[in-house]
């Protein structure tokens, strides 16, 4: 068992957390085996602190507090690469842990940013908390208005070639507000957004790869956010690292080996290479058990200035 650490606000009442316990009565609390997290305690409801325990996230001065979360198998392969499978529910084995600790980030987070291969891997998903864990809707809301929080993060979807089909709930339905980050190239391609309402499109540069601190520009000219979420995909965490915009992951280590022949598998990082000249190491901040999944988290050091 987790040692539950309660928090200081966001009670839940008895009838919520009954509720939450028999809709996901198989998401045991998560085993805290490891926690040298800085920052200021988020107010997690009393349901939500007894499965994952006390959540910090440190300030940081004049721009967001960047966040990756990803999962991975034993050989380091974060995706598949087969036709009819999802990015990460395949190497979590849909762990309900991994999707409640999903659903926590996205209900902290002011947005969540993938890359369009990522979007395309799952065309009809919205990047919300309630959407990966529906059983803790109630508790996600809750929580972003204790944070004071829009109903939704920002969903932010990057692709510099502008091959998306708005036609997709993402864009069509306006249940989220969304960012698409693209080039003047990708823009033409996408043609007008206008009769999507709660969709922007912005170019930041003519054409080419997309850089980390171009999308973190667009995000911040869209409106004001302090906590940034980073899903996905290996080519566009690849982009936040090479440029030092991460200040943490969250990695979800799963007990599967999935293996690679001829299949293009991508691990954590794609189209970047920082070993040996200049490798990207991380401190361990955190290790939490739940199921057959391990938790882990680790800081890195950025050039965007300090933490508090």
């Amino acid at each position: 068992m987790a040692r539950v650490v309660p928090t200081a606000t966001g009670r839940s009442t008895p009838s919520q957390v009954a509720k939450l316990r028999r809709i996901a009565g198989p998401v045991r609390p998560l085993e805290l085996l490891l926690d040298l997290s800085t920052g200021r305690a988020l107010p997690l409801s009393n349901s939500l602190a007894r499965w994952y325990g006390t959540l910090r996230v440190p300030r940081t001065s004049n721009r967001p507090y960047v966040l990756g979360n990803f999962a991975t198998t034993l050989d380091g392969v974060v995706s598949l690469s087969a036709r009819g499978t999802s990015s990460g529910g395949e190497i979590t084995g849909f762990d309900p842990h991994d999707r409640l600790l999903m659903g926590i980030l996205r209900a902290v987070a002011d947005v969540v940013i993938v890359g369009a291969g990522t979007f395309r891997a799952i065309p009809h998903h919205t990047w919300t908390a309630e959407h990966v864990f529906p059983p803790a809707a109630a508790e996600f809301g809750a929580l972003r208005r204790r944070l004071r929080k829009p109903p939704a993060p920002l969903n932010v979807v990057v692709t510099s070639s502008g091959r998306l089909d708005l036609r997709l709930p993402l864009f069509s339905a306006g249940a989220v507000p969304v960012l698409i980050v693209t080039t003047a190239v990708g823009a033409r391609r996408l043609g007008p957004t206008a009769r999507y309402p709660s969709v922007r499109a912005v170019a930041v540069r003519p054409s080419g790869r997309i850089r980390a601190a171009e999308v973190l520009a667009a995000v911040r000219a869209h409106g004001p956010s302090s906590l940034i979420l980073v899903e996905g995909g290996p080519h566009l965490l690849g982009s936040f690292f090479a440029e030092k915009r991460i200040d943490e992951l969250f990695l979800t280590l799963a007990p599967q080996v999935a293996g690679r022949d001829r299949a293009v598998r991508p691990g954590l990082v794609a189209g970047r290479e920082f070993a040996p000249k200049h490798p990207r190491w991380g401190s361990l901040t955190g290790v939490r058990r739940g199921g057959r999944l391990l938790f882990l988290r680790f800081t890195f050091e950025t050039n965007t200035g300090p933490r508090r």
